[in-house]
């Protein structure tokens, strides 16, 4: 998934992506998933590398991973960065999302796929980039059945708990979306980072949901610009003052 910000970012930082339980080679869940779980997998990695503190960059799901994290741990990051993930959907919004979780535990991800990459990539994107597509396709297909209904559950679920505690998290924070993320709104990245004690937002044009892949460039940037922008000011600085 971070394969197109991993060039841009290793050159100046120690860097570490990983799987989500039950995704890839990490180990299944042991009890059904929830943002609790995966945050403490996140805090059993840093305790096993050693890492004290960390820049938490979480896109989607792991937006809202990233979240449950810094509420939890406040102590562990010196900044976070939320991209395309939701919050706080409204009742429409997230029976949308609840009837994708049912359609996946009824028939499978291949139920799916197709609408996914619709919503995820622009038109011309999707037709100039075949090879891009047939990759997430691999992706979504490759998931384990046994546990991708139920982290799909946490992704549609889990901005309920958040929600409310955003007012608690402490450290420099960017939330990042396209304009055209339907699922993760310009008005949730805004309403997000005026929650989040001086966060910010930015909302990049001409972008669905999977903006990371259809346009690294612009992303890497803002990444890089924020993160050291934040290193330049001290970890414990607070916000660092205009958008990238």
């Amino acid at each position: 998934m971070w394969q197109w910000q991993l060039p841009a970012l290793v050159p100046h930082f120690s860097v570490l992506s990983y799987d989500l339980l039950g995704h890839g080679e990490s180990a299944r869940p042991t009890r059904v998933p929830d943002l609790t779980l995966f945050s403490e997998q996140l805090l059993r990695i840093m305790d096993s590398l050693g890492v004290e503190r960390a820049a938490i960059v979480g896109f989607s799901l792991g937006g809202m991973i990233a979240r449950r994290f810094a509420i939890d741990h406040p102590d562990r990051l010196w900044a976070m960065v939320i991209l395309h993930s939701a919050h706080d959907r409204t009742s429409a919004q997230r029976e949308a999302v609840a009837k994708r979780v049912e359609q996946v535990e009824a028939s499978g991800a291949s139920s799916t796929v197709d609408a996914a990459l619709e919503r995820w990539f622009s038109p011309d994107f999707r037709l100039s980039n075949p090879q891009v597509m047939a990759l997430v396709r691999e992706w979504i297909m490759g998931n384990d059945p046994r546990t991708y209904p139920g982290a799909y559950r946490v992704l549609a679920e889990g901005d309920i708990e958040i929600a409310g505690n955003l007012d608690n998290i402490s450290c420099p924070t960017l939330v990042v979306t396209g304009d055209q993320d339907a699922g993760n709104s310009p008005d949730m990245a805004m309403a997000m980072a005026k929650a989040i004690p001086g966060a910010f937002a930015v909302v990049l044009p001409g972008l669905r949901h999977m903006g990371l892949a259809e346009s690294p460039l612009a992303y890497n940037a803002r990444l890089l610009s924020f993160l050291q922008k934040v290193l330049a000011r001290g970890p414990d600085a607070g916000s660092v003052g205009p958008r990238p």
